[in-house]
């Protein structure tokens, strides 16, 4: 299941069904899960921990040490869930002492060839990044988030769940959940309404996250005046996460 061209550290641990191909190196205090594939020419650091049914193609590096200059060698994190998938040449970073000391990534998650997670990062499950993706330090990623190839994500933006950015995107405050943003400077363009009859969303949350949308980006109220709005005309979970993503925000929101 290894390949004897590989550097397998003695200090990692590897399930016992875990494959790992031609010159990867795996370094001390790595976990990987059961049912993981390790593609060729595969780099893992740790500390990393990995989940169950991790799939890694060639030339990609996870782990490392990051790109902040302020990064002093503090033993940092990688955690992620379970059968996420990692394409050639991706690469995602530790945490760094300055903010959670771990990079976070969820379950079922694609990462296209050549996209960069950057250090603490907050990556929630089944979320698609396209090939070029980048996201700086401290960003975080709703579940269902979806980016579009060479989209680029500012530190410390909020990207809420099922929101969706265009490739190409620029992206330098945060997106409320399940907006389609698009462009450089990313703006919004509607509801991602595709994306939610996808997963299961029914007619009265579409609805009422359709009349959400138009209060807080068409109706010319302030942002405080369209979330009273929202608050006082439903009780939906939907619309609750809508809000709550918009309260949240740390850079203002896309508008």
């Amino acid at each position: 299941m290894i390949h004897p061209t590989a550097i397998v550290d003695p200090e990692a641990s590897l399930a016992e069904d875990v494959e790992v191909g031609p010159f990867s190196v795996i370094g001390p205090d790595v976990e990987i899960g059961a049912g993981s594939r390790i593609g060729p020419h595969v780099v893992i650091k740790g500390p990393t921990r990995l989940g169950e049914r991790t799939r890694i193609f060639q030339f990609a590096s996870v782990g490392e040490d990051c790109q902040d200059k302020k990064y002093a060698g503090e033993p940092t994190r990688l955690v992620m869930g379970d059968d996420n998938v990692i394409r050639e040449g991706a690469t995602l970073h530790r945490g760094t002492a300055q903010d959670r000391y771990e990079t976070t990534i969820g379950s079922r998650n694609l990462f296209m060839a050549y996209a960069h997670v950057g250090h603490d990062c907050v990556i929630g499950s089944d979320c698609i990044l396209a090939n070029q993706v980048t996201l700086a330090g401290h960003v975080t990623l709703g579940d269902f988030a979806i980016l579009g190839g060479l989209a680029a994500v500012h530190q410390f933006c909020h990207f809420g769940t099922h929101a969706m950015a265009g490739g190409g995107s620029i992206i330098t405050k945060d997106t409320p959940a399940y907006v389609m943003i698009n462009g450089n400077p990313a703006q919004p363009h509607g509801l991602n309404v595709v994306g939610l009859k996808r997963r299961g969303f029914d007619d009265e949350a579409i609805r009422a996250l359709q009349d959400a949308y138009k209060l807080v980006y068409r109706r010319g109220l302030t942002v405080a005046q369209a979330l009273e709005t929202i608050e006082s005309r439903y009780q939906l979970p939907e619309t609750r996460t809508f809000v709550d993503s918009i309260r949240v925000a740390s850079r203002g929101i896309v508008r």
